[in-house]
Parts: C-alpha cells; structure tokens; sequence
C-alpha cells in the first residue's frame, strides 16, 4: 500500500544546485495520493473547532482549501507581498537565501477564531512563522500547524514548537 510519500517526487538542484526539491504536485495529480494525504491532515482535527483554515503561498492555498472544505470552514490566504487587493497587514521573514514579506487581508480573522495553518512543506520554518504572527496580531487563536513534508535537518519543526505551536507533518525527508 503507498504512503503519502510514495507520490512526492525529488528533483535534484532545483531551484539552486545542491538542493533536492520535494514536488508534491505529482501527488496533488493521483487523486487516491491527494485524498489520502487530505484525509491524513485533517484528521487530527476532526471534530475540533475550527473557525478557518489559512493556507500559506501558495500549494497551501491547495490544501488549505480542500481541508476547509472538508472541515465546513472557511479558507483565507496568506499571500505574498502586493497580491491581496483589500487593506492587509504584512509581516517580513527570512528565507533560506533571502528576505521576503508575506501579508493576510486585515479582516481576515476575527479575535479569538480558532484557526488551523497548512502548507505543503515545513523547511526552515519562516513562512510558517510570518504566517502565525499575522494570524496572532489578528486575534486568532491558532490550533495548530499541519504540513505533508517535513525537512527536519532545517529546524522549522523545531522552531514552531518553541513558539507553542502543535505541529504535524505527514512524512519527512533527509537533507535540504
């Protein structure tokens, strides 16, 4: 029987060399892999309340919005820096080679919504980061942080829990 990671492909040196790129768009393809891996994010959550799902740019969009779906709940995007068109607040993060700024409409959330944040992959763990601040500076009360790839070697897991998030990944990969 295939895991969630049997459908996730590597690609070496993409985008930089000395990178292995884990493409879950291969997974999103088979529709047994995307339910599968569907059903296992939201799992855990079944049953919680849960106000709204965020998903962060931009596979998260994907999921967040299918778990929303399957959850009731409504969906809101954590988009990049100049691509939400109403009034936002923006929230500056590091990556692995560089800065970037992230941002969430300003009425998004409601204070004290509780919250589930998905994304396809948890790697140094600065998107996720910008992502609950924002969702915080909002009054959200976030119930946890769900991901399919973890890259452990990296530290996000690590540092999301140090900022009392729960946080569960479906399948991790060695190296960057």
């Amino acid at each position: 029987m295939k895991t969630v990671k049997d459908y996730i492909r590597s690609i070496v040196d993409f985008p930089h060399e000395g990178i292995m790129f884990r493409d879950v768009t291969t997974l999103f393809a088979d529709p047994r892999g995307f339910r599968m891996c569907i059903d296992q994010m939201l799992h855990p959550y079944a049953g919680q309340p849960i106000d709204k799902v965020v998903g962060l740019e931009a596979r998260g969009f994907i999921l967040g919005g299918a778990i929303a779906h399957q959850l009731g709940t409504g969906f809101v995007p954590v988009r990049k820096k100049g691509k939400l068109p109403g009034t936002t607040i923006s929230q500056d993060y590091k990556l692995e080679y560089g800065e970037a700024i992230v941002e969430i409409h300003d009425d998004a959330i409601e204070a004290g919504e509780r919250i589930l944040v998905v994304d396809d992959l948890l790697a140094t763990g600065g998107t996720a980061e910008a992502g609950i601040k924002l969702i915080e500076r909002l009054g959200g009360d976030i119930v946890g942080c769900s991901f399919i790839v973890d890259l452990p070697e990296l530290g996000g897991r690590q540092k999301l829990q140090s900022m009392n998030m729960g946080v569960q990944v479906l399948c991790e990969f060695d190296g960057l």
